[in-house]
């Protein structure tokens, strides 16, 4: 016997779901090689005391668009930190499989990923430069090569593949010849033969490209026919790999029809399918018993299929800067001011100054909250079909110009606006930041609507607010993440840049589960880690003789204190040359192993972390060595 390290004192939970042990772990050429009581501690070149952790496998996050980021920072910090040694990417549709796809005068990441995913166009340029293959299969060697801390399982990205085929001009425009769909197929195809996990796809009414002049215009995803989806996923289905997709919110039958596909009563063999995502709407209660009762339905016998919605760990809060927000995409107004350029502020202010837009807001911020119409009925039941929130009381201010407003509800800050109009002409009310942001408002009591406009004008970017507009119940995430037709997940990481963060999700879960009991902290460590890598078929999250020293260790003590919502950051990140949300952990994970290699510990990044090439592209159906 002879092994590079022994992990030493701490109770593992291997990642099967049963109780945790007290037992050794030895590693040797990146894989476990022994696990036991007291191994031999002068069989090993060093030993670990990692006594008072618990030992989980690493975790994975199945819902990521780190594809970006990778290319800038490889060793992917924001993920390691908070204990995840493996990431899926190529999600929603978009990815760089293709590399930059620059043709024509088009640049294609800019244009699907900047409004999808919030991510400056700066950001996306600087990775688009560094794509320089062409192919799927080159995509997975490019990554190979790279000096990785985290594993990386792609999707093939739907939109990409359109672009790819037919251009991006027509593929929002018509539907693909007989010829270009049997080239998709082809390259499908091919993709699966290289280890992909699958196809992603997507149908949110919120994801539109994000240059002239497309910008009113959805990803190319979203203008397939159905029997374009049909038989790119039948090739899916015949490698039993996983369909990623977004139901398309706006239209209930397309929706049904396309997550049928995941029936094997309906197409002979059922599909490994994959949906965002089981919340539970603030506007919407009528939301996730839609999507439980179909989910249901669709994996019962009568469907006989395999379908599993992601499930997010935490209250779905989102961050927005002024109008700049992710959901705000579906209302037609704020669209408006999304559609421009980020540093543009004049031509929001523009908009915001043309005859009727206040007008126009106003009515729509009121829409069915007086009166006993259609409209008022559903805001009452809590059935409306929004996604933003329209009440200034559940809009907080998380930082802007005016120090004294932060933490403060958008609904407060309009109680100081009156009462500043009744004292403005004492002594030192007309000073500082808050004066003029006052002053510019203007005279009168404002609506609502009208106040919110006003602010917007004022301060445009400046006034980072933030509202919860999912998930409010813990009992109903708990539920959720440990039922068994869900997969914990949905992070989103390396999108939304400053409109999310939920880097933390699994330790949230993990949070969850312990402060429950150590039966539930077991169950969710199979859930964040065995169970996910088995439905999409990678060589990951398993603590066993042969299996990939891919590990986390967490202080149980500081993970049972955690408050996840308290996490978040607002931080400088010199590879985006901008700033993004991130969380900090710090002191819940105590390590990180990355094929038996140190890349996190109490003390911060290790030397290997981002350095050395640790981890790979992983690849579906096969064992990595």
């Amino acid at each position: 016997m002879h092994w590079d390290t022994i992990l030493h004192g701490a109770k593992v939970f291997d990642g099967k779901g049963g109780p945790g042990e007290f037992i050794d772990i030895a590693i040797r050429g990146g894989r476990i090689a022994a696990m036991g009581m007291s191994l031999p501690e002068e069989a090993a070149e060093q030993v670990h005391d990692v006594s008072g952790t618990y030992v989980v496998p690493g975790l994975l996050d199945i819902h990521t668009h780190e594809d970006l980021e990778v290319e800038l920072e490889p060793g992917l910090p924001e993920l390691v930190r908070h204990g995840t040694t493996t990431a899926l990417i190529g999600n929603c549709s978009l990815g760089l499989a293709f590399g930059a796809q620059r043709r024509g005068g088009q640049d294609p990441i800019v244009d699907c990923f900047a409004r999808v995913e919030n991510i400056p166009k700066t950001v996306l340029a600087k990775a688009a430069d560094k794509a320089e293959w062409s192919t799927p299969r080159e995509y997975l060697e490019h990554l190979d090569s790279l000096p990785l801390s985290v594993n990386l399982a792609a999707f093939l990205p739907h939109s990409m593949l359109r672009i790819e085929v037919m251009g991006l001009q027509a593929s929002i425009e018509r539907d693909p010849s007989r010829e270009e769909l049997s080239r998709m197929e082809q390259i499908l195809d091919d993709a699966m033969d290289a280890g992909y996990l699958g196809l992603s796809t997507d149908g949110l009414p919120l994801h539109y490209l994000a240059n002239q002049p497309h910008v009113h215009k959805r990803i190319p995803t979203q203008y397939a026919p159905f029997e374009e989806y049909r038989r790119l996923t039948d090739i899916v289905r015949r490698h039993d790999r996983v369909w990623q997709m977004t139901p398309a919110s706006d239209d209930g039958g397309l929706t049904l029809r396309l997550m049928a596909l995941t029936s094997g009563r309906l197409y002979g063999r059922p599909l490994k399918t994959t949906a965002l995502a089981a919340i539970e709407s603030v506007n919407n209660r009528g939301q996730l018993a839609q999507a439980l009762m179909v989910t249901n339905v669709l994996n019962s016998a009568i469907f006989n299929g395999k379908l599993r919605m992601q499930a997010l760990a935490a209250p779905f809060r989102i961050y927005s800067e002024g109008a700049i927000s992710p959901l705000a995409e579906a209302n037609p107004l704020m669209r408006r001011l999304i559609e421009t350029e980020l540093e543009d502020v004049e031509e929001r202010r523009r908009i915001l100054d043309e005859p009727g837009f206040v007008e126009a807001f106003s009515a729509m911020w009121e829409k069915g909250k007086h009166g006993y119409g259609p409209d008022a009925i559903r805001r009452r039941l809590k059935l409306e079909r929004q996604f933003i929130t329209r009440d200034l009381n559940d809009m907080q201010v998380f930082r802007c110009p005016v120090i004294a407003w932060e933490g403060l509800t958008l609904a407060q800050v309009r109680e100081r606006y009156l009462d500043w109009q009744q004292e403005k002409d004492r002594p030192g009310s007309n000073d500082g930041e808050e004066y003029r942001a006052f002053a510019a408002l203007g005279e009168g009591e404002l609506d609502e609507g009208a106040f919110f406009v006003g602010l917007l004008r004022h301060f445009d970017r400046d006034l980072h607010w933030t509202y919860v507009a999912g998930n409010p119940d813990p009992q109903t995430i708990k539920r959720l993440l440990l039922h068994p037709l869900m997969l914990p997940g949905f992070n989103d990481s390396g999108a939304h840049v400053t409109n999310m963060a939920f880097f933390d999700g699994n330790l949230r879960a993990l949070a969850i589960g312990i402060n429950d009991d150590e039966a539930t902290f077991a169950r969710m460590v199979c859930r964040l880690t065995r169970e996910p890598a088995t439905f999409f078929g990678i060589d990951a999250g398993r603590l066993e003789i042969g299996a990939r020293a891919d590990i986390t260790l967490l202080n149980p003590d500081a993970l049972r204190k955690y408050n996840g919502e308290a996490s978040v950051r607002y931080e400088w990140r010199e590879a985006f040359d901008c700033h993004q949300l991130v969380n900090r952990s710090d002191g819940v994970v105590g390590g990180v192993y990355v094929s038996g290699q140190p890349v996190w510990n109490c003390s911060g990044f290790t030397r290997a972390h981002g350095r050395t090439q640790l981890a790979g592209a992983l690849r579906a159906g096969m064992s990595s060595t």
